[in-house]
């Protein structure tokens, strides 16, 4: 039998929810590898490289609409939002997914600058990422 060394908070990679946190306190990251590259939490391992020495980097506190879609028909736990703008905004070493709010869904285009903060789904009450016009 092989004895495991119990893992310790160091080892410990933030879990959704705190990262979650980080953002809405204003101090949003993203990890990195010597690499240079980027990945959101949770992770202990660099998806590129295979690297295991990840440090968490500060999020630019701007990014831009890569893709978007508005959302007209969602399934029934979300119909009461609709409609809605879902996005994927790049953040330069990473892209986070989310919805944008503050802007008529109409007027969203692709290349527009956001920021990002953490707010709640009008009908579950849930914590999402949100962007708004920065």
């Amino acid at each position: 039998m092989t004895d495991h060394a119990a893992p310790t908070d160091e080892l410990q990679p933030a879990t959704y929810d705190e990262w979650l946190d980080a953002i809405d306190a204003g101090e949003g990251f993203y990890l990195e590898s010597p690499e240079g590259h980027g990945s959101l939490p949770p992770r202990r391992v660099c998806p590129h490289s295979g690297s295991t020495d990840l440090s968490e980097e500060p999020l630019p506190e701007t990014g831009n609409i890569d893709t978007y879609t508005v959302v007209h028909v969602a399934a029934e736990k979300f119909a009461d939002d609709t409609p809605y703008v879902s996005a994927i905004v790049d953040f330069g070493p990473v892209a986070l997914t989310g919805i944008v709010r503050g802007v008529d869904h109409e007027t969203v285009d692709t290349g527009d600058e956001v920021g990002v903060t953490v707010e709640t789904r009008d009908t579950t009450e849930d914590r999402l990422v949100v962007f708004r016009p920065a």
